[in-house]
């Protein structure tokens, strides 16, 4: 299922095909089963009102909780950038011997950061990965070899400072893999499909060949699929652009 919805435009597809058919299904399928009399129409009219309703509240939240996932990351984007830039900065309070490189490996892990949120690759994610383990234990290395050395105020901030950019990093990947549950999904499709049923059972005439079998399931496959491009924040269109981290980078290279 996080696969299914990690693709938006494939999303779209399957679910604009299901529904259609399940529109389909209701309308020349069920219709023939179970006949709908005209005393039964208005009984019908508030079972149907009711399912589209029930449906556009799921949607309506669903997309509250992905646009809220969405601002969450942009923001850990800027905290992150700006928890590096401090800390390039507090590098200048340290010994040269090690400041100097606490600055150089900060500069490249700025640039590794970037990479990763510009990344679609697997394996360059995981390459990525591996290096920025690598020089999250070197830079953390170099902020205790700072303090150890001359313990004072001033380098217990470089220390605290180096903690929060690794922690910022943590921040932002957790609110990577923090997403709308599976469950909340599961119930969007099966309601999505009932709806689509219940369009098609209660259409009349011409309406049954044209317009209804198409309009809601066009609407509510895209609903989905936008809710799954926000919420995705590795597979979808939308996505946070970094531009804090190239702001960073650009400020530092001069």
């Amino acid at each position: 299922m996080a696969t299914f919805v990690d693709h938006p435009v494939v999303m779209f597809v399957v679910l604009l095909l299901l529904f259609i058919g399940a529109v389909a299904f209701g309308a020349f399928t069920l219709k023939r089963i179970v006949t709908l009399t005209d005393a039964e129409r208005d009984d019908f009219n508030l079972i149907q009102a009711s399912t589209l309703t029930l449906l556009a509240l799921l949607i309506g939240f669903s997309l509250s909780m992905a646009v809220n996932r969405y601002d969450q990351r942009k923001n850990l984007e800027e905290e992150e950038a700006n928890a590096i830039g401090t800390q390039y900065v507090r590098a200048d309070l340290v010994d040269k011997k090690f400041g100097d490189p606490m600055k150089a490996a900060l500069a490249s892990y700025a640039r590794l950061r970037l990479a990763d949120y510009e990344t679609r690759d697997h394996n360059e994610r995981a390459r990525i990965g591996n290096e920025t383990a690598a020089l999250q234990a070197e830079l953390w290395r170099l902020a205790s070899a700072a303090a150890i050395d001359k313990p004072t105020p001033v380098s217990a901030v470089v220390a605290t400072g180096m903690n929060d950019v690794l922690n910022s990093q943590d921040y932002a990947e957790a609110a990577r893999i923090n997403h709308i549950p599976v469950g909340a999904w599961i119930l969007m499709f099966l309601i999505s499909v009932f709806a689509c049923v219940v369009q098609g059972y209660g259409a009349k005439g011409k309406l049954r060949r044209g317009v209804l079998i198409t309009i809601l399931p066009v609407t509510v496959s895209l609903s989905l699929a936008l809710i799954a491009d926000i919420d995705s924040p590795r597979g979808g269109i939308i996505r946070v652009q970094p531009l804090d981290l190239m702001r960073l980078i650009h400020s530092l290279e001069r």
